[in-house]
């Protein structure tokens, strides 16, 4: 029999904190906004998406209670994992509950592939009891698989049948909502009475907008990382001989490496959306590190902390440009491709596949990087960068700087390296009061928004800097934050990710403090999540929110 510690019964009895509206339960009414419009690519989006496009957000006043109905509702978690997705579906299953005690709630395995194939759970309160306030998504797993083929569409359609379900909720982030969007669409063409709600989910931070403020996860997420960049900073501080360079999740986005900052304070960190902006190369990135490595080695200080987000080689426009002939190319020729097995000889018959000046970058880089910018794709046919080991790509090329700096007798220092990467560390904690808060009410949400039949919708929870009790919750139509976007050889609609905006408050006090944080060893220590003590502490906010809401 597994032992249960204090903090998982502890974390068991946290009761979510919930805003005035839903104080007296389900009572309420729906405020209708304005229509709304894609964020971009508007008549495309409108010809693939007609029977869901420009809706109106809606938002959830106090009102009287309706006479609800029993409603049977299907959930999925789709995509990697993130603290709160278990308070999502305790909120989705406490929702229904509360509108109607003989509405079922069902969960789909293993994500996506679960609703084609069939392959359910029915959820009761004893079983979701077993996971309240806790991380992962073990619950009823997940999964990446992709819903784009007719067949796809009406198995999932026929399943939802054969259960009698009124409504599907799809956990998750850009790529699994554009999935939920596309059934949605689907099942109005086909005058299907099921409902699809999304629930904006991703670590990474990506996902949000001026109606979704936060993508759950994402709060959590950078707080355990913190703790650990904190902890290595303690360490090179006391060692006073390492470079930690330290790559964190983002793959599109570089909120996690920008609130990490803010958080501890390393003495480099590279935002990737700077990159762009900037139209850096690998090696003026290089150099501009170089140049740190070289100040602090004049100040006697042979240490430091770098952060560097995971996706940051995508950005370099060089080698953006080069990762997308690679996608093209390896979708084209994927059979060929897949077909010779020497390492060597694949990397040569791609570089002649690639125009001049790509193929000349491709040759230039080290073996194990090129062997890793040709690795499997992901679902999507874009290369897996958290396999790609950007962090030592770096330190190989500064070292190759400070020995050149060193035999002009320019530099005395020493430069001793050890790299990390925090990405699954973070995934599966135990999340934060926020994230518990806020997770719990989008899943709420999202049972009214199943109710009211608000198909095509994202659940959302705005007005977060707020207590609780003051938080405003509704829904966005998913089609307002699409766009097209280049995916394996085609163009595609996709829910568009938010970047760091390099003109907003966050980024902006990063700048105005980080070269101070390169000469100084000015770390801040923050330590592990608090779950308990005062409010300012144990309810505190991410920094990028705070800055974002002043």
């Amino acid at each position: 029999m597994k032992k249960i510690s204090s903090l998982q019964e502890a974390r068991a009895a946290y009761k979510p904190k919930l805003p005035a509206v839903f104080h007296e339960g389900p009572a309420l009414q729906i405020r209708e906004g304005q229509p709304t419009a894609s964020v971009a690519d508007q008549e495309q989006i409108k010809a693939l998406f007609p029977n869901i496009y420009g809706l109106p957000s809606v938002t959830f006043e106090p009102g009287k209670k309706p006479a609800y109905t029993p409603l049977n509702v299907a959930v999925i978690l789709s995509g990697g994992q993130a603290p709160g997705g278990h308070n999502v579906i305790a909120g989705l299953f406490d929702g229904l509950k509360a509108c109607h005690p003989n509405s079922k709630l069902y969960g789909f395995l293993g994500g996506p592939s679960g609703l084609t194939d069939n392959d359910y759970i029915e959820l009761n309160a004893e079983y979701i009891n077993l996971y309240r306030n806790t991380g992962g998504f073990d619950i009823i797993g997940s999964g990446r698989t992709k819903l784009e083929k007719t067949e796809q569409y009406e198995a999932t359609l026929k399943n939802c049948k054969a259960l009698g379900i009124q409504a599907l909720v799809v956990i998750g982030g850009d790529d699994s909502n554009t999935n939920a969007a596309v059934l949605a669409e689907y099942y109005k063409q086909h005058n299907a009475d099921l409902t699809v709600i999304g629930v904006p989910k991703t670590i990474d931070g990506d996902l949000k907008n001026d109606m979704i403020e936060a993508s759950f996860g994402f709060d959590t997420a950078t707080k355990v990382y913190s703790e650990l960049i904190g902890n290595i900073q303690r360490d090179a501080n006391s060692a006073k001989k390492y470079w930690h360079i330290i790559k964190l999740m983002g793959r599109s986005a570089s909120h996690i490496t920008l609130e990490c900052a803010l958080r501890t304070q390393p003495n480099y960190t590279i935002i990737s959306e700077e990159v762009a902006a900037k139209k850096q190369t690998l090696q003026e990135i290089a150099k501009d590190f170089t140049q740190t490595v070289v100040t602090r080695a004049e100040n006697g200080e042979n240490f430091g902390v770098v952060l560097i987000p995971e996706g940051l080689i995508e950005f370099i426009p060089e080698m953006k440009t080069l990762i997308t002939e690679l996608n093209d190319l390896m979708a084209k020729h994927e059979d060929i491709i897949n077909s010779i097995r020497e390492m060597e000889a694949k990397r040569e018959y791609i570089s002649e596949k690639l125009q001049d000046h790509t193929a000349k970058l491709y040759r230039s880089m080290p073996k194990n990087i090129a062997e890793q910018l040709i690795m499997e794709r992901d679902p999507h046919g874009n290369v897996q960068v958290s396999l790609i080991e950007t962090d030592k790509l770096l330190v190989h090329l500064v070292k190759e700087r400070l020995a050149k700096l060193k035999a002009e007798g320019r530099y005395n220092g020493k430069f001793k390296t050890h790299t990390h990467f925090f990405g699954y560390e973070g995934r599966c904690s135990f999340p934060s009061n926020f994230d518990a808060d806020y997770t719990y009410l989008l899943g709420y949400t999202a049972s009214l928004l199943s109710i009211n039949k608000c198909t095509g919708y994202m659940s959302s929870v705005r007005n977060l800097c707020a207590p609780a009790e003051e938080w405003i919750t509704g829904g966005v139509p998913m089609t307002r934050m699409m766009n097209i976007e280049r995916r394996h050889g085609k163009d595609k609609p996709v829910i568009r990710k938010a970047l760091v905006d390099l003109k907003g408050k966050p980024f902006q006090t990063f700048v105005s403090n980080r070269e101070k944080w390169a000469k100084e060893t000015d770390y801040i220590y923050s330590g592990p999540i608090q779950y308990f003590g005062p409010s300012e502490v144990c309810d505190m906010k991410t920094i990028t929110l705070q800055l974002e809401h002043k």
